[in-house]
């Protein structure tokens, strides 16, 4: 499971959350490309100039998982709210719409199938493709 959450349409602000994946989909091509899909349409398909991810600081996972799929960190919102009767520290990450041209040019050519072998290994990882492709001034 993922969700859209605080859609905020006035300024184009929308956020993904609740990202709940099963074990056999964590750390699979079709996880990528799940949040690719969801990315393609905050951006493409709605026009949204902002999109979040945004995690309890302490689950280190999930922030590799935003760094990994080009998040930006923007920083941690301190005591941002309580969960589980503690404060909660909420780590904030982004990608802009100026940003998404060269992202999803990313997605696209990990999620080729040329770039996974016969036992569907990736040939190259995203950031790798990323770090090569021209980024959005």
């Amino acid at each position: 499971m993922a969700s859209y959450i605080r859609i905020d349409p006035q300024p184009g602000v929308i956020e993904v959350g609740h990202i709940n994946y099963a074990p056999a989909l964590q750390r699979s091509p079709a996880a990528t490309e799940v949040m690719f899909l969801m990315m393609r349409q905050a951006f493409d398909d709605w026009g949204y100039r902002r999109y979040e991810w945004k995690c309890n600081n302490l689950n280190e996972r999930s922030k590799r998982a935003a760094a990994r799929l080009g998040f930006t960190f923007e920083g941690v919102f301190r005591q941002a709210t309580v969960s589980k009767g503690r404060n909660r520290d909420t780590a904030w990450f982004s990608i802009l719409d100026g940003e998404w041209p060269a992202a999803r040019a990313a997605f696209e050519q990990w999620l080729d199938p040329a770039n996974f072998d016969e036992e569907g290994q990736q040939r190259a990882g995203l950031a790798d493709i990323r770090g090569r492709l021209p980024q959005a001034g």
